[in-house]
C-alpha cells in the first residue's frame, strides 16, 4: 500500500509541478565542449546547448558525468534520457540508439610524433607503426579499418593518448582536428599536426536518444532546426571557439559548426 501511495505522489508532483528533469549524459573531459569550471560545475558548449534544450522542452536538466564508453549503455538502460557529448553518428551506434539531425561535422586528424616521420595519414599503415586511440571513439573505429597494419594502443583518456605521442611511445594519435591543433600548440617541439582528410565522408555530431522515445527525438530535431536558424550555434562557437575558428580559417580547413 505504501508503494502505491508513493508512486501516486510522484505522478501527482510531476503533473502538478511540471515534467521530470531531462537527464543528459556527458563525459566532462573534452573542453571547450564538455568540461567543468573552477568550482567543479559542468561547463562548455554542450552544457549551454543542453541547458537551452531544457528550456525549449520546458524541463530542468540534470547532467550525468560518466566515461565516454559508458554513455551508450546508460542510454539503452534508460539511466539517462539523451547523450549530448560531441558524439559522432556511426552505423554501428545506430543499431543500438537513435540520433537527431546533426548539429556539427568534422573530419578526423592526426597528432604525430616528429620522430615518426609521418607526412601523410597513410604512412601510418605500416608494420611497426603504433597508434594511440581513445576507447569507443570514432578515431578508434576508423583506425582499425584504415590502418590495419599498424598496432593500436587503446586508452580510456585523451590525455593518456597525447602523452604517448609526446613521449614518442607511439607514432600518432587520431582524434578531431580541434583537439589535435590545441595539443600541437602545447607540444610544438615534439609533435606535428596532420590535418589532411583520410575519411571518405565527414563525421556528423548529433544528440542521441533511446530507440523507444521517438516523440523526444522529434522535439530534439525541431529544437536543432530552430537553434541553427536563430544563430545560436554560431553564438556558442563565438563564445567557446573563436580562436580555433580563426586557426581553421588560416589553414583553409572547413570549420565544423
Amino acid at each position: 500500500m505504501k508503494k502505491i501511495v508513493f508512486l501516486f505522489l510522484i505522478v501527482f508532483s510531476i503533473v502538478t509541478f511540471g515534467q521530470k528533469p531531462l537527464v543528459v549524459g556527458m563525459e566532462l573531459a573534452y573542453p571547450p565542449f564538455e568540461t567543468t569550471d573552477k568550482y567543479g560545475n559542468p561547463s562548455g558548449f554542450s552544457v549551454d546547448m543542453a541547458t537551452d534544450l531544457g528550456k525549449y522542452l520546458d524541463r530542468d536538466i540534470v547532467i550525468e558525468n560518466m566515461s565516454y564508453g559508458g554513455l551508450i549503455p546508460a542510454l539503452r538502460t534508460e539511466k539517462i534520457d539523451i547523450i549530448l557529448s560531441s558524439m559522432s553518428i556511426t552505423e554501428r551506434r545506430k543499431k543500438a540508439i537513435n540520433f537527431s539531425t546533426p548539429y556539427a561535422k568534422a573530419n578526423l586528424a592526426i597528432l604525430a610524433n616528429q620522430d615518426s616521420k609521418i607526412k601523410d595519414p597513410m604512412d601510418l599503415n605500416q608494420e611497426g607503426k603504433k597508434i594511440a586511440v581513445k576507447k569507443g571513439t570514432t578515431g578508434h573505429v576508423v583506425a582499425m579499418k584504415t590502418f590495419p597494419k599498424a598496432k593500436l594502443l587503446v586508452f580510456d583518456k585523451e590525455s593518456a593518448c597525447i602523452l604517448e605521442v609526446v613521449q614518442g611511445k607511439v607514432d600518432a594519435f587520431i582524434y578531431d582536428p580541434l583537439t589535435i591543433l590545441k595539443n600541437w600548440e602545447k607540444n610544438k617541439d615534439t609533435t606535428d599536426p596532420i590535418l589532411k582528410s583520410f575519411q571518405k565522408t565527414p563525421e556528423y555530431w548529433a544528440i542521441a536518444y533511446n530507440k523507444n522515445n521517438s516523440e523526444l527525438g522529434k522535439k530534439i530535431n525541431d529544437f536543432i532546426k530552430d537553434y541553427k536558424k536563430n544563430g545560436n550555434i554560431d553564438r556558442l562557437a563565438d563564445k567557446y571557439l573563436s580562436k580555433p575558428k580563426e586557426e581553421f580559417k588560416k589553414r583553409n580547413i572547413p570549420f565544423f559548426l
